[in-house]
């Protein structure tokens, strides 16, 4: 509903900031990531993107110091069992950077760090996102991070042989391997030809 507020950032907290634009206060539920980008802004412009949240009960407005971090937050509210909340969480505990990191790599740990997020949800979200970014066999872009299809890929076999029990030290070298062989497998291919390697 609204894209963006383009005013003066009035007050500021580590949670919420109030900025006017065109004699209406704002007030936005932030993230302690936009927070450390505007604290410093407080009397002066700030361009703050938003997320309208609108409940039977409730209506919240949530403010991004940039695209990609709001583009970040939009994907985890997407994922079953994930809120605004939790979502405000994660971004509080890393950055849009870090969690979409997590997310390719598979790092589960990453995610149930953050406060209130346990193992199921941790992988519900990168299973969901994963899904999101693996589709098309051409670069990956996943809110502006370019991911190459084949790093993608690797790293799904690599979650999967070392779940199987396989040591992360060994999976990584035959994953590298095969990859440099061939570029453009599938993961149940590279998978089923990384096991006869093991």
């Amino acid at each position: 509903m609204y894209e963006y507020i383009n005013g003066t950032l009035v007050e500021i907290t580590p949670t919420d900031a109030i900025v006017e634009a065109a004699g209406v206060g704002y007030d936005l539920i932030i993230s302690l990531s936009t927070f450390s980008k505007l604290q410093g802004a407080v009397g002066k412009n700030v361009k703050v993107f938003t997320f309208h949240q609108v409940r039977e009960d409730d209506e919240s407005l949530f403010g991004f110091a940039d695209k990609a971090e709001r583009a970040v937050f939009t994907q985890l509210v997407s994922v079953s069992g994930v809120g605004p909340g939790s979502a405000r969480m994660i971004l509080s505990a890393m950055t849009a950077e870090e969690a979409k990191e997590a997310v390719v790599t598979g790092d589960v740990n990453r995610f149930k760090a953050v406060k209130g997020i346990g193992l199921k949800t941790a992988q519900r979200i990168i299973i969901d996102l994963k899904d999101k970014i693996g589709k098309g066999g051409e670069a990956l872009i996943f809110d502006g991070a370019v991911i190459s299809p084949s790093s993608a890929i690797r790293e799904e076999a690599l979650g999967a042989l070392t779940m199987l029990g396989f040591s992360k030290p060994a999976v990584e070298k035959t994953l590298d391997k095969l990859l440099k062989e061939k570029s453009d497998y599938t993961v149940e291919e590279l998978i089923k030809r990384a096991l006869k390697m093991m």
